[in-house]
Protein backbone atom coordinates (compact mmCIF):
# COMPACT_ATOMS: atom_id res chain seq x y z
CA UNK A 1 0.00 0.00 0.00
CA UNK A 2 2.78 2.53 1.04
CA UNK A 3 5.87 2.99 -1.04
CA UNK A 4 8.76 4.66 -1.24
CA UNK A 5 8.87 6.49 -5.37
CA UNK A 6 12.61 6.41 -6.55
CA UNK A 7 12.92 8.70 -9.81
CA UNK A 8 15.97 8.45 -11.66
CA UNK A 9 16.67 12.69 -13.07
CA UNK A 10 17.78 13.37 -16.62
CA UNK A 11 18.62 16.62 -15.64
CA UNK A 12 22.76 16.98 -16.41
CA UNK A 13 24.55 16.16 -13.38
CA UNK A 14 26.81 19.68 -14.04
CA UNK A 15 25.79 22.18 -12.29
CA UNK A 16 24.26 24.85 -15.14
CA UNK A 17 24.27 28.69 -14.38
CA UNK A 18 22.61 31.29 -16.42
CA UNK A 19 22.97 34.98 -17.68
CA UNK A 20 21.96 37.50 -15.48
CA UNK A 21 18.19 38.20 -15.05
CA UNK A 22 15.46 41.07 -14.08
CA UNK A 23 14.84 41.07 -10.59
CA UNK A 24 11.25 42.44 -9.75
CA UNK A 25 11.98 45.87 -8.41
CA UNK A 26 14.11 46.30 -11.63
CA UNK A 27 17.72 45.27 -10.89
CA UNK A 28 20.44 43.25 -12.16
CA UNK A 29 21.03 40.75 -10.34
CA UNK A 30 23.86 38.28 -10.65
CA UNK A 31 23.95 35.01 -12.70
CA UNK A 32 21.88 32.51 -11.61
CA UNK A 33 22.69 28.64 -10.67
CA UNK A 34 20.08 25.42 -11.45
CA UNK A 35 20.95 22.45 -9.49
CA UNK A 36 21.54 19.11 -11.12
CA UNK A 37 21.59 16.32 -8.48
CA UNK A 38 22.95 18.61 -5.72
CA UNK A 39 22.64 22.33 -5.50
CA UNK A 40 26.09 24.72 -6.29
CA UNK A 41 27.16 25.12 -2.95
CA UNK A 42 28.12 29.02 -1.66
CA UNK A 43 29.45 31.43 0.96
CA UNK A 44 26.72 34.12 2.43
CA UNK A 45 29.62 37.19 1.73
CA UNK A 46 30.17 35.71 -1.42
CA UNK A 47 26.48 36.17 -2.60
CA UNK A 48 26.16 39.55 -0.46
CA UNK A 49 25.08 38.54 2.76
CA UNK A 50 26.38 39.75 5.84
CA UNK A 51 27.57 36.92 7.75
CA UNK A 52 27.40 38.47 11.32
CA UNK A 53 23.40 38.17 11.81
CA UNK A 54 22.54 34.98 10.27
CA UNK A 55 25.64 33.29 12.08
CA UNK A 56 24.32 34.25 15.15
CA UNK A 57 20.83 32.97 14.11
CA UNK A 58 22.65 29.32 13.01
CA UNK A 59 24.07 29.69 16.63
CA UNK A 60 20.55 30.12 18.56
CA UNK A 61 19.04 27.42 16.49
CA UNK A 62 21.60 25.22 17.50
CA UNK A 63 20.84 26.39 20.92
CA UNK A 64 16.88 25.35 20.40
CA UNK A 65 16.34 28.91 21.06
CA UNK A 66 13.44 28.38 18.18
CA UNK A 67 12.67 25.34 19.41
CA UNK A 68 13.70 21.65 17.71
CA UNK A 69 14.59 22.59 14.05
CA UNK A 70 15.73 20.12 11.98
CA UNK A 71 16.94 21.58 9.41
CA UNK A 72 17.50 24.97 8.49
CA UNK A 73 18.49 25.58 4.18
CA UNK A 74 19.00 29.40 3.00
CA UNK A 75 19.46 29.81 -0.96
CA UNK A 76 20.63 32.97 -2.68
CA UNK A 77 20.59 33.02 -7.03
CA UNK A 78 20.60 28.75 -6.86
CA UNK A 79 23.52 28.41 -4.18
CA UNK A 80 23.37 27.20 -1.14
CA UNK A 81 24.84 29.01 1.48
CA UNK A 82 23.31 27.70 4.84
CA UNK A 83 22.94 23.92 5.19
CA UNK A 84 22.50 23.22 9.46
CA UNK A 85 21.16 20.09 9.79
CA UNK A 86 20.35 19.62 13.76
CA UNK A 87 19.92 16.56 15.21
CA UNK A 88 17.52 15.56 18.15
CA UNK A 89 16.81 12.13 19.98
CA UNK A 90 12.85 11.71 19.15
CA UNK A 91 12.69 8.57 20.81
CA UNK A 92 13.96 9.88 23.83
CA UNK A 93 12.30 13.36 23.80
CA UNK A 94 8.61 10.95 23.45
CA UNK A 95 9.70 9.11 26.26
CA UNK A 96 9.64 11.86 28.12
CA UNK A 97 6.03 12.27 27.20
CA UNK A 98 3.26 12.32 30.09
CA UNK A 99 0.49 10.95 28.48
CA UNK A 100 -1.58 14.14 28.86
CA UNK A 101 1.07 15.44 26.59
CA UNK A 102 0.58 13.36 23.63
CA UNK A 103 -0.89 15.06 20.52
CA UNK A 104 -3.04 11.97 19.37
CA UNK A 105 -3.31 9.71 21.95
CA UNK A 106 -6.46 8.16 20.51
CA UNK A 107 -5.42 8.14 16.48
CA UNK A 108 -6.06 4.59 15.35
CA UNK A 109 -3.59 4.55 12.58
CA UNK A 110 0.56 4.92 13.09
CA UNK A 111 0.32 6.87 10.33
CA UNK A 112 -1.29 10.38 11.94
CA UNK A 113 0.18 9.55 15.52
CA UNK A 114 2.26 12.02 15.54
CA UNK A 115 4.44 11.03 18.42
CA UNK A 116 5.41 7.54 16.07
CA UNK A 117 8.94 8.19 15.37
CA UNK A 118 8.69 6.18 12.44
CA UNK A 119 7.17 8.24 10.82
CA UNK A 120 7.30 11.85 12.60
CA UNK A 121 9.49 13.76 11.66
CA UNK A 122 11.38 11.45 9.47
CA UNK A 123 10.20 8.59 7.64
CA UNK A 124 11.51 5.46 8.89
CA UNK A 125 15.11 6.29 9.08
CA UNK A 126 15.32 8.27 5.77
CA UNK A 127 15.92 11.75 5.03
CA UNK A 128 12.38 12.05 4.06
CA UNK A 129 11.28 14.73 6.33
CA UNK A 130 7.36 15.21 6.97
CA UNK A 131 6.21 18.50 5.04
CA UNK A 132 2.30 18.53 6.51
CA UNK A 133 0.50 21.33 5.20
CA UNK A 134 3.19 21.91 2.95
CA UNK A 135 1.67 19.21 0.83
CA UNK A 136 -1.19 21.33 0.20
CA UNK A 137 0.85 24.04 -1.65
CA UNK A 138 2.60 21.04 -4.02
CA UNK A 139 -0.93 19.92 -4.86
CA UNK A 140 -1.94 23.50 -5.72
CA UNK A 141 1.29 23.36 -8.47
CA UNK A 142 -0.33 19.95 -9.87
CA UNK A 143 -3.97 21.23 -10.30
CA UNK A 144 -2.25 23.92 -11.90
CA UNK A 145 -0.58 21.97 -14.32
CA UNK A 146 -3.77 20.26 -15.25
CA UNK A 147 -5.66 23.22 -16.07
CA UNK A 148 -2.64 23.82 -18.49
CA UNK A 149 -2.71 20.96 -19.87
CA UNK A 150 -6.69 21.33 -20.47
CA UNK A 151 -7.91 18.62 -17.64
CA UNK A 152 -9.52 21.14 -15.74
CA UNK A 153 -11.78 23.74 -16.72
CA UNK A 154 -10.46 26.31 -14.56
CA UNK A 155 -10.84 27.53 -11.25
CA UNK A 156 -14.57 28.07 -11.09
CA UNK A 157 -15.59 24.60 -12.11
CA UNK A 158 -18.04 23.45 -9.52
CA UNK A 159 -17.16 20.77 -6.77
CA UNK A 160 -20.08 18.88 -6.72
CA UNK A 161 -20.35 16.90 -9.63
CA UNK A 162 -16.59 15.53 -8.95
CA UNK A 163 -18.62 13.89 -6.50
CA UNK A 164 -21.74 12.66 -7.81
CA UNK A 165 -20.95 8.74 -6.83
CA UNK A 166 -20.99 9.44 -3.05
CA UNK A 167 -23.74 9.36 -0.76
CA UNK A 168 -24.05 12.35 1.51
CA UNK A 169 -26.33 15.01 2.61
CA UNK A 170 -26.79 17.18 -0.57
CA UNK A 171 -30.17 19.13 1.22
CA UNK A 172 -28.26 22.59 1.86
CA UNK A 173 -28.25 24.05 -1.51
CA UNK A 174 -25.40 26.47 -0.55
CA UNK A 175 -22.59 23.24 -1.35
CA UNK A 176 -23.83 23.48 -4.59
CA UNK A 177 -22.32 26.45 -4.92
CA UNK A 178 -18.64 25.88 -4.03
CA UNK A 179 -15.86 25.62 -6.73
CA UNK A 180 -12.88 24.83 -6.75
CA UNK A 181 -11.50 28.35 -6.27
CA UNK A 182 -13.40 28.17 -3.22
CA UNK A 183 -11.21 24.94 -1.68
CA UNK A 184 -8.13 26.24 -3.10
CA UNK A 185 -8.59 29.69 -1.19
CA UNK A 186 -9.93 28.17 2.12
CA UNK A 187 -13.26 29.92 1.78
CA UNK A 188 -15.37 26.65 0.90
CA UNK A 189 -18.01 26.67 3.48
CA UNK A 190 -17.64 23.63 4.79
CA UNK A 191 -17.98 23.66 8.94
CA UNK A 192 -14.29 22.50 9.70
CA UNK A 193 -13.54 23.09 14.40
CA UNK A 194 -9.82 24.09 13.85
CA UNK A 195 -8.13 25.15 17.67
CA UNK A 196 -10.01 24.70 20.88
CA UNK A 197 -14.07 23.23 20.18
CA UNK A 198 -16.41 25.00 21.29
CA UNK A 199 -18.85 22.09 22.46
CA UNK A 200 -16.50 19.90 24.92
CA UNK A 201 -17.48 16.44 23.85
CA UNK A 202 -16.40 17.55 20.25
CA UNK A 203 -13.43 16.83 18.39
CA UNK A 204 -11.35 18.66 16.22
CA UNK A 205 -12.29 17.94 12.72
CA UNK A 206 -8.76 17.10 11.35
CA UNK A 207 -8.17 14.20 14.37
CA UNK A 208 -11.58 13.38 13.64
CA UNK A 209 -10.51 12.76 9.69
CA UNK A 210 -7.89 11.23 10.62
CA UNK A 211 -9.37 8.52 12.58
CA UNK A 212 -11.72 8.12 9.70
CA UNK A 213 -12.32 4.97 7.97
CA UNK A 214 -14.15 7.16 4.86
CA UNK A 215 -12.07 10.21 4.10
CA UNK A 216 -14.03 12.12 1.26
CA UNK A 217 -17.50 10.23 3.08
CA UNK A 218 -16.11 12.21 6.09
CA UNK A 219 -15.36 15.53 4.58
CA UNK A 220 -18.67 15.64 2.41
CA UNK A 221 -21.13 14.93 5.47
CA UNK A 222 -19.26 17.81 6.88
CA UNK A 223 -22.57 20.80 7.14
CA UNK A 224 -22.03 23.92 5.63
CA UNK A 225 -21.74 27.08 8.11
CA UNK A 226 -21.11 29.32 5.31
CA UNK A 227 -22.04 30.77 1.46
CA UNK A 228 -18.97 29.23 -0.30
CA UNK A 229 -16.61 31.76 -0.98
CA UNK A 230 -17.22 34.42 1.65
CA UNK A 231 -15.41 33.27 4.76
CA UNK A 232 -11.55 32.31 5.41
CA UNK A 233 -11.78 28.97 7.56
CA UNK A 234 -8.61 26.99 7.09
CA UNK A 235 -9.86 23.46 6.31
CA UNK A 236 -7.83 20.26 5.87
CA UNK A 237 -10.61 18.52 4.46
CA UNK A 238 -10.63 21.19 1.60
CA UNK A 239 -7.52 20.00 0.90
CA UNK A 240 -8.11 16.57 0.17
CA UNK A 241 -11.46 17.20 -2.11
CA UNK A 242 -8.79 19.30 -4.10
CA UNK A 243 -6.90 15.93 -4.42
CA UNK A 244 -9.52 13.92 -5.29
CA UNK A 245 -10.93 16.61 -8.02
CA UNK A 246 -7.52 16.63 -9.52
CA UNK A 247 -7.01 12.26 -9.61
CA UNK A 248 -10.19 12.63 -11.16
CA UNK A 249 -9.22 15.22 -13.93
CA UNK A 250 -6.49 13.57 -14.69
CA UNK A 251 -7.46 9.50 -14.45
CA UNK A 252 -3.80 9.48 -12.28
CA UNK A 253 -3.20 9.23 -8.50
CA UNK A 254 -1.99 12.60 -7.00
CA UNK A 255 1.30 10.92 -6.29
CA UNK A 256 1.82 10.00 -9.67
CA UNK A 257 0.53 12.68 -11.56
CA UNK A 258 3.29 15.15 -9.77
CA UNK A 259 5.65 12.71 -9.94
CA UNK A 260 5.68 12.39 -13.52
CA UNK A 261 4.66 16.95 -13.63
CA UNK A 262 6.71 18.42 -10.89
CA UNK A 263 9.40 15.76 -9.15
CA UNK A 264 10.84 14.46 -12.53
CA UNK A 265 11.46 17.86 -14.69
CA UNK A 266 13.09 19.59 -11.38
CA UNK A 267 14.80 16.56 -10.09
CA UNK A 268 13.41 15.26 -7.34
CA UNK A 269 14.13 11.73 -6.73
CA UNK A 270 12.97 10.70 -3.99
CA UNK A 271 9.64 11.05 -1.87
CA UNK A 272 7.42 9.45 0.10
CA UNK A 273 3.42 10.14 -0.21
CA UNK A 274 1.06 8.52 3.04
CA UNK A 275 -2.03 7.25 1.89
CA UNK A 276 -5.55 7.38 2.98
CA UNK A 277 -8.03 4.95 3.83
CA UNK A 278 -9.36 5.87 0.54
CA UNK A 279 -6.34 4.70 -0.95
CA UNK A 280 -5.87 8.42 -1.99
CA UNK A 281 -2.81 10.62 -1.51
CA UNK A 282 -2.85 12.32 1.54
CA UNK A 283 -3.04 15.46 0.21
CA UNK A 284 -3.62 17.45 3.39
CA UNK A 285 -0.20 16.92 5.28
CA UNK A 286 1.02 13.32 3.92
CA UNK A 287 4.03 14.26 1.69
CA UNK A 288 7.77 13.75 2.89
CA UNK A 289 10.77 15.51 1.08
CA UNK A 290 14.58 16.16 1.95
CA UNK A 291 14.56 19.80 2.92
CA UNK A 292 17.04 19.62 -0.27
CA UNK A 293 14.30 18.79 -2.14
CA UNK A 294 12.02 20.93 -0.75
CA UNK A 295 13.89 24.33 -1.83
CA UNK A 296 13.07 22.98 -5.14
CA UNK A 297 9.29 23.68 -4.97
CA UNK A 298 9.90 26.60 -3.63
CA UNK A 299 12.79 27.32 -6.28
CA UNK A 300 10.47 26.58 -9.26
CA UNK A 301 8.12 29.43 -8.08
CA UNK A 302 10.91 31.76 -7.24
CA UNK A 303 11.57 31.41 -11.13
CA UNK A 304 7.89 31.66 -12.35
CA UNK A 305 7.50 28.35 -12.80
CA UNK A 306 10.24 27.52 -15.38
CA UNK A 307 12.96 24.97 -14.83
CA UNK A 308 16.76 25.31 -16.36
CA UNK A 309 14.57 26.43 -19.81
CA UNK A 310 11.95 24.26 -19.37
CA UNK A 311 8.28 25.22 -18.47
CA UNK A 312 7.03 23.40 -15.49
CA UNK A 313 4.15 25.28 -14.68
CA UNK A 314 2.53 28.25 -16.53
CA UNK A 315 3.49 31.86 -14.38
CA UNK A 316 0.33 32.78 -14.91
CA UNK A 317 -0.84 29.60 -12.32
CA UNK A 318 2.22 31.07 -10.42
CA UNK A 319 0.84 34.49 -10.10
CA UNK A 320 -2.68 33.58 -9.48
CA UNK A 321 -1.10 31.09 -6.51
CA UNK A 322 0.41 34.14 -5.15
CA UNK A 323 -2.23 36.17 -4.96
CA UNK A 324 -4.05 37.60 -1.53
CA UNK A 325 -7.66 36.83 -2.62
CA UNK A 326 -7.69 36.25 1.22
CA UNK A 327 -6.55 39.78 2.66
CA UNK A 328 -6.08 38.86 6.14
CA UNK A 329 -6.32 35.26 7.79
CA UNK A 330 -5.87 36.33 11.51
CA UNK A 331 -9.02 34.28 12.26
CA UNK A 332 -6.76 30.95 12.21
CA UNK A 333 -4.26 33.03 14.92
CA UNK A 334 -2.90 36.23 16.10
CA UNK A 335 0.03 35.26 14.64
CA UNK A 336 -1.22 34.82 10.90
CA UNK A 337 -2.26 38.22 9.66
CA UNK A 338 -1.66 37.16 6.30
CA UNK A 339 -3.11 37.00 3.17
CA UNK A 340 -3.79 33.88 1.17
CA UNK A 341 -3.99 32.48 -2.34
CA UNK A 342 -4.33 28.87 -3.95
CA UNK A 343 -3.01 26.97 -0.73
CA UNK A 344 -0.08 29.29 -0.60
CA UNK A 345 0.87 32.09 2.57
CA UNK A 346 1.47 35.77 1.70
CA UNK A 347 2.57 37.14 5.38
CA UNK A 348 3.89 40.48 3.83
CA UNK A 349 2.90 42.27 0.23
CA UNK A 350 2.71 45.42 -1.26
CA UNK A 351 -0.09 46.54 -4.01
CA UNK A 352 -1.10 42.80 -4.14
CA UNK A 353 2.22 42.11 -5.12
CA UNK A 354 3.94 39.22 -2.23
CA UNK A 355 7.41 40.54 -0.95
CA UNK A 356 7.05 37.21 0.73
CA UNK A 357 5.27 33.79 0.16
CA UNK A 358 5.28 31.01 2.00
CA UNK A 359 4.33 26.97 2.63
CA UNK A 360 3.36 26.57 6.05
CA UNK A 361 3.43 23.21 7.76
CA UNK A 362 2.89 21.89 11.20
CA UNK A 363 5.47 21.08 13.58
CA UNK A 364 7.85 24.01 12.07
CA UNK A 365 8.24 23.11 8.16
CA UNK A 366 8.58 25.91 5.82
CA UNK A 367 8.88 26.73 2.60
CA UNK A 368 10.20 30.37 2.14
CA UNK A 369 10.85 32.42 -1.05
CA UNK A 370 11.65 36.54 -0.95
CA UNK A 371 11.40 36.98 -4.60
CA UNK A 372 13.25 40.55 -4.45
CA UNK A 373 16.25 39.22 -2.50
CA UNK A 374 16.25 35.70 -5.08
CA UNK A 375 16.62 34.03 -1.63
CA UNK A 376 14.85 30.59 -1.14
CA UNK A 377 15.29 29.56 2.44
CA UNK A 378 13.61 25.70 4.24
CA UNK A 379 12.66 25.21 7.55
CA UNK A 380 12.06 21.37 8.41
CA UNK A 381 11.69 21.05 12.59
CA UNK A 382 9.31 18.82 15.33
CA UNK A 383 8.23 20.94 17.61
CA UNK A 384 4.37 20.99 17.55
CA UNK A 385 3.64 21.56 21.00
CA UNK A 386 4.90 24.97 21.20
CA UNK A 387 5.35 27.59 19.11
CA UNK A 388 6.96 25.89 15.82
CA UNK A 389 6.71 29.21 14.02
CA UNK A 390 9.42 31.50 15.98
CA UNK A 391 12.48 30.43 13.60
CA UNK A 392 10.70 31.51 10.16
CA UNK A 393 9.35 34.73 11.90
CA UNK A 394 12.94 35.44 12.83
CA UNK A 395 14.30 34.98 9.74
CA UNK A 396 11.84 37.04 8.24
CA UNK A 397 11.56 39.89 10.28
CA UNK A 398 14.85 40.09 11.78
CA UNK A 399 17.92 38.20 10.19
CA UNK A 400 17.74 38.57 6.49
CA UNK A 401 16.63 42.17 7.12
CA UNK A 402 19.92 42.87 8.64
CA UNK A 403 22.22 40.31 6.45
CA UNK A 404 20.97 42.35 3.44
Amino acid sequence: MFRIAMIVTSLSLALAGCGSEEMHTGQEMPAISWPGESWEVSTLAGEGFDPAPINHFIGELREDKYGLVDHFLLIRHGRVVVDERIDHDYDALVEQLSPEDLISPDVNDAMYDYDNTDWHPFYQGTELHTLQSVSKSVTSIGVGIAIDEGLLRGTDVPVMPFFRDYEFDRSDPRRADMTLADLLTMRSGIRWVTGKPEDGDEVQSTIALENADAWLRFILNQPMDEDPGTVFEYNDGASVLIGKILSIATGKSVSEWVRERIFEPIGIGAYYWKETPDGEADTQGGLYLSAHDTARIGYLFLRNGEWNGQRVVSEDWVRRSLTPYVADTSVFGSDYAHGYGYQWWIPEQQDGRPLVYTGYGYGGQRIMVFPDQDVVAVFHGWDPRNDYGRASRALRTEVLPAAL
